[in-house]
C-alpha cells in the first residue's frame, strides 16, 4: 500500500502517522518518552532517546512489507535547537524553551542591539527569553563559548528529525518564523543582529523548493523539509478554504492565525501578545495568543472544589440561555499575567461564591474567556475576514461555540474535528495535491 509517513513530535507524545493516497489515516504509533535534565538540572527533552526512537521507528517502517512509503515529512514543536558537531552528533542537551534566560546577558544583548520594542517589531517576536530560539544561540555563544565554536550546524527540532530520516540538513521558514527573533519581517532575511553575531553561519541553508527526493536503496521517497507544528496545522485550512479566514487553534494556548493580514505589526499589538509566523513558502502570518486552556482548567478546578462536584463536571454542562442572562460579578483571570491582550498583573480574584451552582459558574467562566478572546481576535483583524474556524478542544464545547457564533453573527463560524491537523498539514505539504477538501470533519455553528 502506498503511504505518506509523518513524524509528529510533540512535547508529550512522539508519534508517526501513515496516510493513504486519499489522506485517510491507516496506521499510527504513539509513545511518550521520559525527560532528562540539562547540566543545570533543568528538565528537558532527552535528545539521545528521541534520536534513537526516530531512527528505530523509521528503520522499521522502511522494512515493513505492508507499506510502500512514497513520501515523508516531519512536524514538531518549535523554539528548540539541536547543535551538531563536525561528526553530526548533538553537542549539547536540547535546552528547554522554558529555561530562564540570564538577566545580565539580556542587558548585554539590548545594550548592543538597541531598543527591545523595535527589535521585537522587526522580528515579529515578543521578547520571551529562551522561547526566542535565536536567543538560545546567543546564550550559548557567551555562556559556553568553547562549545559554541564546535558547532558545525544548528537545526531547529523539525529539521533535526528530518536529518535523522534523510541525512539532509536544511532550514525552513516555519521554524525560522515562529517567534525566534532570527527573522526580519522588514527585510525578509535574517535580522542584522544575527549577521553581526555570525549566528546565520551556524544555521543550515533555507531552500526555495518545498521537497526533495530522498534515496533509500533503489527507491526514491519524496521528502519535505520539516515544519513547525502550529504552522503545519494551518496548511489543510489554507488548501481547503477559499475565502479569507482566521483559525483558532485551541488547547492550553489558544493561538489565533490570520494569514490574510498584510499590515505591519504595531507596538500596541506586540504588547498584547501578538506575533508573526511564516508559512512554508515564506509569507507572513499574524497571530495572537491567549492562555485560555490553562485559565479554563484552573478555574474549573476551583469550581469543582467549591461546589464539590467531579473535576470533569463541565463535560456534561449543556448550553442554557437563561443562565447567561443573570447579573454576575466580573470575571478576573488568574493565569494571564504577562500574556494575552491584558498582560497587566491582576490583583482580584473571580468570585465563584456568587454563583448558585457549578453549572452557572461554568457558563460565566466561558463567557468571560470568550470576551477576552474577542479582544485578542480584534488585534489580528478578525473583521477583515469572512470565516472563523475553531480547532482543538474548545471546538467541542457547545457553550463556547454558541457564544462565538452569536458574537460574530456576520461571519461564518465553523467547528472542526481534525485531531491530526498538524500531521495532515505535513502530509499535504510534501505531496502537494492539486485540490484538497475536508470530508465530514467540519460543521457550521448556528447561533
Amino acid at each position: 500500500m502506498k503511504v505518506t509517513a509523518v513524524f509528529d513530535i510533540g512535547r508529550t507524545n512522539k508519534k508517526y502517522i501513515l496516510f493513504d493516497e486519499k489522506y485517510q489515516i491507516i496506521d499510527e504509533f504513539s509513545e511518550s518518552l521520559p525527560e532528562t535534565t540539562d547540566e543545570d538540572g533543568f528538565p528537558t527533552e532527552d535528545i539521545e532517546l528521541l534520536t534513537k526512537w526516530v531512527q528505530d521507528r523509521w528503520a522499521a517502517l522502511l522494512d515493513d512489507p505492508k507499506y510502500d512509503i512514497k513520501a515523508v515529512n516531519v512536524a514538531a514543536y518549535g523554539a528548540s535547537l539541536v547543535h551538531l558537531d563536525a561528526s553530526n552528533k548533538p553537542l549539547t542537551p536540547l535546552y528547554s524553551y522554558l529555561k530562564p534566560f540570564p538577566e545580565d546577558l539580556l542587558k548585554q544583548f539590548y545594550s548592543t542591539y538597541g531598543d527591545p520594542t523595535r527589535l521585537s517589531l522587526q522580528t515579529g517576536s515578543p521578547a520571551m527569553g529562551m522561547l526566542n530560539s535565536g536567543m538560545q544561540l546567543y546564550w550559548l555563544k557567551y555562556t559556553y563559548p568553547d562549545i559554541y565554536k564546535q558547532i558545525a550546524s544548528t537545526l531547529h527540532l523539525p529539521q533535526y528529525i528530518l536529518y535523522l530520516l534523510t541525512g539532509r540538513k536544511v532550514s525552513d521558514y516555519t521554524s525560522l518564523g515562529c517567534h525566534t527573533a532570527l527573522w526580519s519581517f522588514e527585510m525578509w532575511d535574517y535580522h542584522d543582529w544575527v549577521k553581526q553575531e555570525g549566528i546565520h553561519k551556524k544555521l543550515a541553508p533555507v531552500l526555495a523548493s518545498s521537497s526533495f527526493i530522498y534515496r533509500h536503496n533503489d527507491k526514491g521517497i519524496q521528502s519535505g523539509f520539516g515544519l513547525h507544528d502550529s504552522s503545519s496545522a494551518l496548511i489543510p485550512y489554507r488548501m481547503a478554504v477559499k475565502k479569507p479566514f482566521v483559525l483558532l487553534s485551541t488547547g492550553t494556548w489558544c493561538i489565533n492565525f490570520n494569514s490574510f493580514a498584510s499590515k505591519p505589526m504595531t507596538s500596541y499589538q506586540l504588547e498584547r501578545d501578538c506575533m508573526n509566523y511564516l508559512t512554508p513558502e515564506g509569507s507572513g502570518v499574524t497571530a495572537s495568543r491567549l492562555f485560555m486552556g490553562r485559565e479554563h482548567d484552573y478555574q474549573v478546578a476551583r469550581i469543582a472544589e467549591y461546589f464539590r462536584v467531579e473535576p470533569d463536571f463541565y463535560k456534561g454542562v449543556a448550553f442554557n440561555e437563561e443562565i447567561l442572562k443573570a447579573d454576575t460579578p466580573p470575571f478576573y483571570t488568574a493565569c494571564m499575567t504577562g500574556n494575552g491582550p491584558f498582560p497587566e498583573p491582576n490583583t482580584q480574584e473571580w468570585q465563584i461564591s456568587a454563583f448558585a451552582s457549578a453549572e452557572s459558574a461554568y457558563h460565566h467562566l466561558i463567557k468571560g474567556l470568550t470576551e477576552l478572546l474577542y479582544v485578542s481576535l480584534d488585534l489580528i483583524g478578525i473583521n477583515d475576514v469572512q470565516a472563523i474556524y475553531i480547532d482543538g478542544g474548545f471546538a467541542r464545547n457547545e457553550i463556547f461555540t454558541k457564544l462565538m457564533a452569536r458574537h460574530y453573527s456576520n461571519h461564518s463560524v465553523y467547528a472542526t474535528d481534525l485531531p491530526y491537523a498538524t500531521s495532515l498539514g505535513a502530509a499535504l505539504h510534501v505531496t502537494r495535491p492539486q485540490t484538497f477538501e475536508f470530508s465530514k470533519e467540519i460543521y457550521e455553528i448556528k447561533a
